[in-house]
């Protein structure tokens, strides 16, 4: 049996991670460790929470003796490492809780594995730290044709059309590092401890920099739960300038199964890309939903279009992002599944008819529940 330390599992991305190990490998077993914070909802997994091979354990990464003895009471062998503060403009706002989650705890989690493995007869031997990174740290990318460029809507457009309509640059895993927010300034810093972990102690890691992910059970402050659940109660659409900012959607289960492989497939000492091959500009992104969410809600076409509502841009707003997965493609076989109606259509169906779960988030009752069942952060 494998016991693998899931961080963050309660979160989006984690969650969907956690559900796929505990279904796929009943033989380990999953300690899913999150400090239940704003973006962590155990609701996420009510489908696995009895399984045997999965633990619950609510913790703040940040707490060294607590990782310390985490790692030894579960006997850890690998840890995929996914707790983090991640909206942008949080980070704007707090940059402190940034630096002291992403920064400190990441260092606070190497830290008690070191310590741990290293005091194992084997050591390092069959042991692995995983740290999920964001593309964000590269910085941005010139958008080469903003003007009159629309973001392909179409099965029949190639991973090539996609990325070439707004640009012939790609983030590679040799990309110069160029953070612009306190967001990716501290996930830039945090790469940094994982890679100096390998290269001082020996220590087996492996870094991956994702896309934007979307899919069911992501916090409602992003982008597409935010706008499925406005456009549903009729409420503005907030787009940041004039909403020809660029991004690369990748869709969470795709994400799962990739992080799935490298942790089994991937080469120490590693950086491996994970893109959609879906970029998309913010505005086109934005009325795509509008026409499925009205659709699906029975509303006439452009019925939402008047929600639209653009606002001052945001502070140090990249302009483009997009992923080579190449290396992932070709070394170890993972592409996408879904193409890109399918799968923001599957992801506004899931939040259409799981609007309880998105009311429980926004009137924030799962926090005080879970503060009174396990005790105030």
């Amino acid at each position: 049996m494998k016991n693998i330390l899931i961080t963050g599992g309660a979160g989006f991305i984690g969650s969907h991670v956690v559900r796929l190990f505990v279904n796929k490998y009943p033989d380990y077993h999953i300690v899913n460790l999150d400090k239940l914070t704003y973006a962590g909802n155990l609701a996420n997994l009510k489908d696995i929470e009895d399984r045997p091979n999965y633990t619950f354990v609510r913790a703040d990464i940040c707490d060294y003796d607590e990782m310390r003895r985490i790692m030894e009471k579960y006997e850890i062998d690998g840890v995929i490492h996914l707790a983090a503060e991640s909206h942008v403009d949080r980070s704007i706002l707090d940059p402190f809780t940034f630096a002291r989650t992403n920064v400190m705890g990441t260092l606070s989690l190497l830290q008690a594995a070191k310590v741990y493995w290293e005091s194992r007869p084997e050591g390092y031997e069959g042991k692995l730290f995983y740290h999920i990174s964001t593309d964000e740290v590269y910085g941005a990318l010139e958008l080469t044709h903003p003007e009159g460029t629309e973001s392909p809507f179409t099965t029949t457009a190639s991973s090539t059309e996609h990325h070439l309509a707004f640009g012939t640059e790609f983030f590679l895993e040799t990309t110069k590092y160029n953070p612009h927010s306190p967001y990716s300034a501290s996930k830039a810093s945090s790469d940094h401890f994982v890679r100096a972990y390998h290269d001082t102690y020996g220590m087996p890691t492996l870094v991956t920099n994702c896309s934007n992910n979307y899919g069911p059970y992501q916090f409602p402050e992003k982008l597409i739960p935010l706008f499925v659940n406005n456009i549903r109660k009729r409420k503005p659409l907030p787009v940041y300038g004039k909403g020809e900012n660029v991004r690369d959607w990748l869709f969470v289960e795709d994400h799962a199964r990739a992080i799935d492989l490298i942790f089994h497939k991937g080469k120490p000492a590693q950086t491996y890309n994970i893109g959609g091959f879906n970029e998309w500009k913010n505005i086109d992104l934005i009325r795509v939903m509008i026409r499925t969410v009205d659709r699906l809600l029975g509303n006439p076409e452009g019925y939402s279009d008047e929600l639209i509502t653009y606002v001052t841009d945001r502070k140090g707003h990249d302009m483009r992002y997009a992923i080579d997965s190449r290396k992932l493609q070709e070394e170890l076989g993972w592409e996408p599944s879904l193409q890109f109606e399918e799968g923001i259509e599957k992801t506004v169906r899931w939040y259409l008819d799981n609007q309880d779960w998105i009311d429980n988030i926004t009137s924030g009752d799962y926090e005080k529940y879970y503060d009174n069942m396990y005790g105030a952060r």
